[in-house]
């Protein structure tokens, strides 16, 4: 059957649940998914055509049955990852959350996070209580307190905020909004070893490429990281776990979900919490901007932790405190030009690594390729800065080669070739790139 087809002339009650076995169901007894062609408008059939693929394989297909410590349903990335990670799901459920029927999966979603903390807490010291790990394993049954023992980008208070946007689910905010806040503290005082207000990468298991992993995967800032004891805190239980350098991406990501749990705190009230996180920020923002940001080059730089000395060397997270409204305006005027030419400016854009670096290579992993995640990121933070036409040009450039080229995990920043894996679920960012208006070329709306 024509799945394009198909979905056209199809529609489903809301009530309906997705996980793969019944996603699949549905296909087989002819009955009818998700039609999403009723929920959107759009003046260009290559979107529409597009719209379909990445509904149908980053998103609705990625709900899985609840599975071992799993035990809610839960976000898949996709290809062979199993688990539920951070920032794959929250991109996830951002776009899957537009739908009527599907507030309980969220519900459920968030809810394994917080199992996840519960179980944690059970079996570790104080200083280790409320992490979120990178991502949750149904199957690791018995290792689960060993690895993953590191986290990941801090995102969640910016999923909960963007899914209550779309439904209006207070009652998701009320439910998770404690955990996240302290998540965000265990963040502070397990990556923020200095109290600086800049946080670093680190893991419990002692592997500096877990580490990285907190981030991405081979951050080209973090080729020289070494993990150290904690500087001030000493015991018998202590290990090398904490990261020497200062990032800029993962700072700015915690400055950001501590912007938007502000917001949502004070939607359900509670302007205590809001005042509590704000501090933080206000501390976080002005440290960023007196020790990261670089006049010369036009970039935040990671810092060597112990020094403050700038890491030469750069990578996409560079870029991410556009993202979290960190720059000043004369620092984001900067950085735009920046952008707009040179060793950033590839055929496809923005590589996760400048092509004058001598480590460079267009396919490369973290390396010189472009993720659909951080384009979207860096693209959104353009457009918060006024920046319209230069956001629009990568974004317009990115779906323009996702039509032509695939819908992939990564592409070739000079061909634009796809890479890794077909319909990871957080290249679903490249509809939210035209949700939110960021393209002008292609037009895709809410009706």
């Amino acid at each position: 059957m024509n799945r394009n087809l198909f979905l056209k002339t199809a529609s489903l009650s809301a009530g309906a649940l997705f996980t793969p076995i019944l996603w699949d169901k549905l296909l087989a007894n002819n009955e009818a998914p998700i039609n999403i062609r009723d929920y959107f408008k759009w003046d260009n059939e290559d979107v529409i055509s597009l719209a379909e693929n990445v509904f149908d394989k980053c998103i609705f297909h990625k709900v899985m049955a609840p599975e071992g410590t799993l035990q809610h349903r839960w976000i898949a990335p996709g290809g062979g990852y199993k688990g539920q990670w951070i920032w794959d799901t929250m991109f996830v459920t951002d776009l899957l959350s537009i739908f009527p029927g599907q507030k309980e999966v969220m519900h459920e979603v968030f809810q394994n996070y917080r199992d996840f903390q519960l179980r944690w807490n059970r079996l570790k010291p104080d200083y280790a209580h409320d992490m979120i790990p990178c991502m949750i394993e149904p199957f690791n049954l018995d290792k689960w307190v060993e690895y993953p023992a590191y986290s990941q980008i801090p995102i969640l208070a910016w999923g909960l905020e963007q899914i209550y946007r779309r439904n209006r689910d207070i009652a998701l905010i009320r439910e998770n909004i404690k955990s996240l806040e302290e998540f965000h503290e265990w963040y502070w005082r397990e990556r923020d070893v200095t109290n600086i207000g800049m946080v670093s990468v680190g893991s419990y298991s002692g592997v500096v490429q877990h580490a990285r992993f907190e981030t991405y995967d081979f951050d080209g800032t973090l080729d020289h990281l070494k993990l150290t004891k904690h500087p001030t805190r000493s015991g018998v239980t202590e290990g090398e776990w904490y990261g020497d350098v200062l990032v800029t991406g993962n700072t700015s990501y915690l400055v950001m979900a501590e912007k938007c749990l502000v917001r949502l705190a004070r939607i359900v009230g509670d302007q205590a919490m809001a005042k509590r996180r704000q501090v933080r920020i206000d501390k976080s923002v002005e440290a960023v901007r007196k020790y990261m940001w670089d006049e010369e080059s036009g970039l935040f730089m990671a810092l060597k932790r112990d020094s403050l000395e700038k890491v030469r060397e750069t990578s996409v997270g560079c870029w991410m405190p556009l993202y979290a409204g960190i720059p000043t305006k004369a620092m984001a005027k900067r950085m735009a030009s920046v952008l707009a030419s040179g060793s950033w400016l590839t055929p496809l854009t923005v590589p996760t690594m400048p092509q004058d670096d001598p480590r460079y290579k267009p396919d490369g992993f973290w390396r010189g390729d472009v993720w659909p995640a951080s384009t979207y990121q860096i693209a959104r933070g353009l457009k918060d800065y006024g920046y319209d036409d230069l956001a629009a040009n990568i974004a317009d450039t990115l779906i323009a080669n996702a039509i032509k080229n695939g819908v992939n995990e990564r592409y070739d920043s000079q061909t634009g070739k796809g890479l890794g894996v077909d319909y990871l679920g957080m290249s679903c960012t490249l509809i939210t790139l035209m949700l939110e208006g960021i393209s002008h070329k292609y037009r895709f709306r809410l009706i």
